[in-house]
């Protein structure tokens, strides 16, 4: 029991990445052999290479061919590992993974046709209530509008499926579309009409798609899991289980084992769901980058977009950090995580008659509501981990029978309640680090716990200190819905501004991320000898799923929209106010800022009808792109062929037509100057008036001030001028707004303004 749930808070955080296996003679993909003994510096590389002008294979064998062509001969000295291909894209990009030696790849660096080589990098992998907190309700409203999804087909890359699960049953589930291209590989089970594809690479772990740690299982149900009744966790959040597109077919692909994942997975599992027919991709893992052409996501994503395939990523786990935010290309759609409305609530009573609330998944009935005593073992300061309470740093502390109170920090939440089990502790209260702040998670603990603020730890801290015996007791008050805060960005949430690309605003969007219960790989058990197939966790990788049922839901509705219109429907319809109509806050309680929320939290109903739509072009992307300064083959891996920038009219980031911006002022800047153009999408005839919150430091004009429309799908244009006031502001940074006004819609457009 204490080792599974400490697996189960790992799943959130682990660090992994991605790979892909298929039959080479269904597919001109290659398995990966199996590796001998070799001793050896060789180790797997992407390799990007380009076609002679007029010159490209016409069939996946031509395709083959010319990419075995690229290794070098065989080597007869023994001591090196002769080269190997792994995988041959055709999709995400010209090119293919190969394990090499050094010498190897310096031989293959002289071909004609190669263009770089880079050693493939680890990626970070990174629901009863949430679907009614987003609106969504049964027979009604856009859900009932959208028919839940019917008929689009959502490709979830991740940790594989555990297909026996009810949030997976077909009872009712149409056939997929003609266009569907998938198979199934399981080792017995069969897919059905609800999981109509699933696929493994060999770097996962064992021969199947069968998930092993949870997390895939999690999130496919989050998109579109089937409704479920009578779902929770030993109790707690007891509801009705249902993804966000509950009609949608799910495709998984495997591409993570509970050690490690590669990115030349990640390439062939989003090279292969384009080839099957994917309509929606959603990518729960990512890293940091410095340029998108060394983006093996960005440039998998932008392949997909070309073929109208929208993409949903997790903006990363390492908030609020600033500049921490993965996935950044326009063309992706980058999610941040916030809270629902749903606490676990454990509150911690101290002596002093004190309450702080927390969250715990674990609510004892028959914990003695009597005050026992409490410690803090931090306080002996020759012992450092002995504040994390880490294994085997409570041996010299007298916790037997006491409530302990444990910082977060250096090893995971389940294991410190472990060790605290182990050196006979009654109880534990966790306290954030101070940049977690209010951000408190509801975890299967071992043991009674209540994960608790920063700034409830400080002041129970204190409270130790001001006494000689003092003592608390944890109160378990179960599941509590109505917290008007709601949605909180939650402290982990990784932050913009956009560093591989200053100009475009990131992320894009928030959704719930905290506490999510959905589908769970096996039966939970805890010391109450109860069961649960459903499990809770945290993080982006929560909200991404939620974004891609959402998308899945517009496209039902929306078949014509290209991923940018998609895109645009949900930024501009996003909320900026919580429960109390108040700004969404932070972690600290503080108003948010848009390097934290984007463009806000997403509201799918409003998304449905958004009025005008700023649509971006497959072609636009490559004005961008010359604009970032890349070079003619740097730009040329996006393209899969030969680039000419010189022939291109570049844009500025700012130029892109994107739904947000993001400005740069230096000192002695003078006024940047940006055209829109957005297509009507609502009412026929329909006019929208222009309503300014100017950044401060910045006066910003839109003209012209009214747009009048007179047909559906007509595009008008429109430009702003941002101009630096005489006197900047004493900050970094400052924020502000704009919205187009119709009687019947509000299209809003947020503005980050950075003072270099």
């Amino acid at each position: 029991m204490a080792q599974f749930s400490s697996i189960v808070t790992i799943i959130g955080l682990i660090c992994l990445l991605f790979f892909f296996t298929t039959n080479a003679t269904e597919h001109p993909v290659y398995r990966r052999p199996n590796e001998d003994q070799v001793q050896s510096n060789s180790q797997v590389y992407i390799v990007h290479c380009e076609f002679p002008e007029g010159e490209r294979g016409t069939t996946y064998q031509d395709l083959d061919s010319w990419y075995l062509s690229f290794l070098p001969a065989t080597t007869s000295d023994s001591s090196r590992e002769a080269p190997r291909m792994i995988y041959s894209y055709r999709n995400v990009l010209t090119g293919f993974a190969v394990k090499l030696s050094p010498d190897d790849l310096k031989e293959m660096e002289k071909m004609e046709g190669f263009i770089s080589a880079r050693p493939e990098r680890l990626l970070d992998l990174y629901t009863t209530h949430s679907v009614n907190f987003l609106g969504l309700h049964q027979n009604m409203g856009f859900w009932n509008d959208s028919n839940y999804g019917k008929g689009v087909i959502i490709g979830v890359i991740d940790t594989g499926i555990f297909l026996d699960h009810p949030s997976f049953n077909d009872d009712g589930m149409p056939p997929p579309p003609t266009k569907w291209k998938g198979k199934c590989e399981f080792n017995v089970t069969k897919c059905n009409n609800k999981l109509i594809g699933a696929r493994y690479f060999q770097s996962s772990g064992n021969k199947t798609s069968w998930d092993e740690i949870g997390h895939g299982t999690h999130t496919a149900s989050t998109a579109a899991g089937r409704i479920v009744p009578g779902a929770n966790l030993f109790g707690n959040a007891n509801g009705t289980a249902v993804g966000i597109a509950p009609l949608a077919h799910v495709a998984m692909y495997k591409v993570c084992s509970a050690i490690t994942c590669s990115e030349s997975d990640v390439l062939a599992a989003m090279d292969m769901a384009i080839d099957d027919g994917v309509d929606v991709l959603s990518l729960s893992l990512g890293t940091l980058t410095n340029n998108f052409y060394e983006d093996n996501v960005a440039l998998g994503a932008f392949s997909a977009m070309q073929k109208g395939i929208f993409v949903s990523c997790a903006a990363g786990n390492s908030g609020p950090s600033s500049f921490s935010t993965s996935n950044e290309a326009p063309w992706i759609l980058t999610v941040g995580a916030s809270t629902i409305d749903r606490k676990i609530k454990a509150t911690a009573v101290l002596g002093n008659n004190q309450e702080f609330d927390g969250e715990s998944a674990f609510q004892p009935s028959d914990f003695p509501p009597t005050l026992l005593p409490l410690i803090y073992p931090g306080s002996n300061a020759s012992n450092f981990n002995a504040k994390y309470c880490t294994p085997d740093s409570l041996n010299n502390t007298n916790v037997m029978g006491k409530i302990v109170l444990c910082e977060v920090g250096i090893t995971t939440r389940i294991d410190q309640g472990i060790a605290v089990e182990a050196a006979g502790g009654a109880g534990m209260i966790l306290m954030n680090p101070e940049d977690m702040a209010n951000t408190t998670l509801a975890e299967v603990h071992v043991l009674p716990v209540t994960h608790v603020s920063y700034e409830a730890g400080v002041r129970i801290k204190e409270y130790i200190n001001s006494t000689l015996i003092p003592t608390a007791t944890i109160v378990f008050k179960g599941t509590i819905i109505g917290d008007d805060r709601a949605p909180v960005v939650a402290g982990f949430s990784s932050r913009g501004p956009n560093y591989a690309s200053p100009g475009i605003l990131k992320p894009d969007i928030i959704g719930p991320g905290v506490n999510i219960l959905a589908a769970w790989h096996i039966s939970l058990e805890n010391n109450t000898n109860t069961n649960s197939r459903f499990n809770m966790i945290s993080g982006t990788s929560m909200s991404c799923p939620h974004l891609s049922g959402v998308a899945a839901l517009l496209k039902s509705v929306h078949p014509d929209w290209s991923p940018a219109a998609i895109k645009s429907a949900i930024m501009t319809t996003a909320d900026d106010l919580n429960l109390r109509s108040n700004l969404i806050e932070d972690e600290t309680y503080l108003p948010a800022d848009v390097f934290a929320t984007g463009a806000g939290h997403v509201n799918p109903s409003k998304a449905n009808d958004p009025g005008l739509i700023y649509d971006i072009e497959p072609s636009d992307y490559l004005s961008y792109l010359c604009g970032l300064n890349y070079t003619d083959r740097q730009v040329g891996v996006f393209l899969q062929r030969k680039a000419d920038c010189s022939e291109i009219t570049s844009i500025l980031e700012g130029q892109l037509n994107y739904p947000s911006f993001s400005i740069l002022v230096r000192v002695n800047s003078t006024a940047q100057v940006y055209s829109r153009t957005v297509t009507n999408v609502g009412q026929a005839y329909s006019t929208y008036r222009v309503e300014i919150g100017s950044p401060s430091g910045i006066d910003v004009k839109v003209e012209p001030t009214t747009l009048v429309f007179s047909e559906v799908k007509q595009k008008l244009s429109y430009q702003v001028t941002f101009t630096p006031l005489a006197t900047l502001p004493n900050t970094t940074f400052s924020q502000g707004s704009f919205r187009w006004i119709s009687e019947k819609h509000i299209v809003s457009s947020q503005i980050a303004v950075r003072f270099l």
